[in-house]
């Protein structure tokens, strides 16, 4: 099995697109994370949906999980303001690491070892330009017996 079989269009995102439109798409197509694009088009990142909730929970409900039951369900609301003028660049780590990007050819072994490595939910696949993505969900479909 083959990226090419299991690729998959896929949502992308620019630099400079507001967190909490991310944080929309991520939600209304039930997403494990975005693929996030430089001006021609090219993968340049992935940004897993955790990453987008480690900026828009605040820091002191991370820091004292206890404090997330003090909180009501009106206010939890809150969270989501901490997102803000953010755009997508400001979600991304900042220490450049791996991108999980596979040609059509790359196996599933492959694409599990590159997810695996890097932490990744899914990969771009590239061919001369951005043929989508396969993610974790797609993978485990396919490669886990029924």
């Amino acid at each position: 099995m083959r990226a090419a079989d299991l690729v998959q269009p896929y949502p992308t995102v620019t630099l400079t697109t507001p967190a909490i439109e991310a944080a929309r798409i991520l939600a209304d197509a039930d997403l494990p994370g975005l693929i996030v694009v430089d001006n021609q088009g090219r993968p340049f990142a992935v940004l897993p949906g955790t990453q987008v909730l480690r900026l828009a929970v605040p820091s002191y409900c991370q820091d004292d999980p206890a404090l997330t039951h003090l909180i009501d369900e009106a206010a939890a609301d809150v969270f989501v303001r901490e997102l803000g003028d953010r755009t997508v660049r400001e979600l991304l780590p900042p220490q450049p690491h791996e991108l999980p990007v596979v040609p059509p050819q790359a196996t599933a072994l492959e694409m599990a070892a590159l997810m695996a490595r890097t932490r990744s939910p899914l990969v771009a696949v590239v061919d001369g330009g951005l043929l989508g993505a396969v993610t974790l969900h797609a993978l485990l479909d396919r490669v886990l017996p029924v």
